[in-house]
């Protein structure tokens, strides 16, 4: 559960809501593949999935000044965004707190579940995530992972390998976790990115042009992207679809998983995230010494090979 702390929950404002489900149980559903009536997989609901999504709908039916914005059911948990459209005259909780009662008390009554564990089952973790809608063009980009979540689940599943962080991994006596296409890690070609914060506007783009034709000719990219230099670079290479391998700067979250482009990145094989550390919630920013590290890290992983072969020429 993540609350925003001294944020006012009967105040007027957009939030992405996420509940999950008792040990993440797939009770709603089942994920299909694309057929003719659905373009890319969907979630065909079971019949308690049928109620959940009747029970938030009447989120908006009971309290007017809730509107339903838009709703996605997965197999294990759900996806809505409610507009507050003005001043409650009680907590979001409670109405999310009510809504999850009445889906709870239908999986207790329905009738495949035993006496006894329809009694005492839980369908529902502890309270619900939110997010906040804060910036301009995060409500389309909302709506859209909503949109797009079996299709993203459908490739999890086929390609699961790809969105598993591996720890532990050994580069000159650091510790890495990665997550996307470890190959790359294994690639004979890479190319650390570097370039000065006090590089002008003209230095940056002959440098991407110079990084631009390394990739053309099968170089993979590494970076941690800390300049704007680093960062533009490696943004024209993503969008050109070459391979990279990015360095973060914090650790993975748990259950995260690469967000928007790189996520489709990561399922085509062109994309590696590498952390050498732990995710800190509380880190706000990067020190001078972080960035030297990550640097190094860059440097080690351009070299690394685990296994010998003839060196190509980039």
């Amino acid at each position: 559960m993540r609350r925003k702390t001294g944020h006012d929950y009967k105040s007027r404002n957009i939030y992405l809501i996420t509940i999950c489900t008792k040990g993440r149980a797939p009770w709603f559903g089942s994920l299909q593949n694309a057929d003719n009536s659905h373009p890319i997989p969907w979630v065909l609901p079971s019949e308690l999935g049928i109620r959940v999504i009747s029970h938030w709908l009447n989120i908006a039916v009971e309290q007017p000044l809730i509107n339903n914005v838009a709703f996605q059911l997965m197999p294990d948990h759900i996806h809505g965004i409610l507009f507050i459209t003005e001043t409650l005259p009680r907590h979001l909780g409670h109405y999310i707190s009510r809504f999850k009662a009445k889906c709870t008390k239908d999986f207790r009554d329905m009738s495949e579940y035993s006496e006894t564990q329809s009694r005492t089952e839980n369908l529902w973790e502890s309270g619900f995530n939110d997010r906040i809608l804060m910036g301009k063009g995060q409500l389309k980009d909302w709506a859209n992972y909503l949109y797009d979540n079996p299709r993203r689940l459908w490739v999890k599943r086929h390609h699961p390998d790809l969105f598993t962080a591996r720890r532990g991994i050994v580069i000159s006596n650091t510790s890495i976790t990665i997550m996307g296409n470890h190959f790359l890690l294994d690639y004979p070609c890479k190319v650390a990115v570097k370039c000065s914060r006090r590089m002008t506007e003209q230095d940056i783009e002959l440098e991407c042009n110079r990084y631009l034709s390394l990739a053309k000719n099968g170089a993979v990219l590494v970076s941690p992207c800390i300049s704007k230099g680093e960062k533009s670079i490696m943004r024209r290479v993503f969008d050109n679809g070459y391979p990279e391998i990015i360095i973060l700067d914090n650790g993975f979250r748990p259950m995260q998983k690469p967000a928007g482009r790189q996520f489709d990145a990561c399922a085509q094989g062109r994309l590696l995230l590498v952390s050498q550390s732990e995710y800190n919630s509380r880190q706000r920013g990067i020190t001078r010494k972080q960035c030297m590290s990550l640097n190094r890290l860059a440097d080690e992983i351009m070299i690394y090979e685990t296994t010998s072969r003839i060196t190509p020429t980039c």
